[in-house]
């Protein structure tokens, strides 16, 4: 689908699923907004997209930072269409009674309080303009629980709650939000959990993950009308169905 004039902001934009999914997101002609700590990484990706790409060093922990990210992408593009929560983290992989309450509490500030950062300082610039789409890298952890993964599980509940919430608040107003749960992908994030040796998705082969790609074609097409069967909801990556519509089915 064209996007052409359309402003996307991507969290977690140096590596993985939002490096991809800003590659993708220019090729449909968007201009795109890098987000994420790492400052030589998305400044690097900013250059080689070009000059419809800047790059935003940003911890989305802090408000504040999500805050000031969300006005210098619209100082630069002039507008803010489409915002992808993609930023996260798994570790600490451990079980309950050995957590270290400070790290567990890390990721809930990512993963959970990152993703509600990225809603919360979108949502005013959005409804002034009419509307516009709020996309959530999800996770089927959101479902149930993985061994040692408390944090993760916990925080990506909360965040699918948060996709409905903006649904359920917003979504007469021309909020589009939606969840995309992709499934295991060939990202670091696999690379950690493989590491960690504890539950049945730390033992699956990396013939088994899907590329970042499959995710980022996923998150262009949910910007489209094809999608809005699932606004407040969640697209899953596992789903033939969607995978044949994106073709990308093996």
């Amino acid at each position: 689908m064209g996007l052409s004039g359309k402003t996307v902001l991507i969290t977690g934009a140096s590596r993985g699923i939002g490096a991809a999914a800003a590659r993708e997101f220019a090729e449909a002609g968007a201009k795109v907004a890098l987000v994420a700590r790492s400052a030589e990484a998305i400044a690097e990706l900013a250059g080689e997209i070009g000059e419809s790409a800047i790059a935003i060093p940003c911890d989305i922990a802090r408000y504040w930072e999500m805050e000031q990210a969300i006005q210098a992408c619209v100082n630069a593009h002039g507008s803010l269409d489409i915002v992808v929560n993609n930023a996260g983290a798994i570790e600490p992989i451990t079980h309950l009674a050995d957590a270290d309450p400070a790290a567990w509490g890390e990721v809930i500030d990512i993963n959970l309080k990152g993703v509600f950062h990225g809603m919360r300082a979108a949502l005013p610039v959005m409804l002034e303009a009419g509307g516009g789409s709020i996309l959530t890298i999800g996770s089927g952890a959101a479902h149930g629980p993985v061994e040692a993964w408390s944090a993760y599980c916990s925080s990506k509940a909360g965040a699918l709650m948060l996709t409905k919430m903006a649904h359920k608040e917003y979504g007469d107003k021309g909020i589009r939000a939606i969840s995309l749960s992709p499934g295991t992908v060939a990202t670091q994030m696999q690379r950690d959990i493989k590491a960690s040796g504890i539950n049945p998705v730390s033992q699956l082969d990396w013939s088994d993950h899907i590329p970042p790609e499959w995710v980022a074609k996923a998150l262009v097409w949910m910007c489209s009308d094809d999608a809005d069967g699932y606004l407040g909801d969640e697209v899953s990556l596992r789903d033939e169905g969607i995978r044949t519509k994106l073709g990308v089915s093996a």
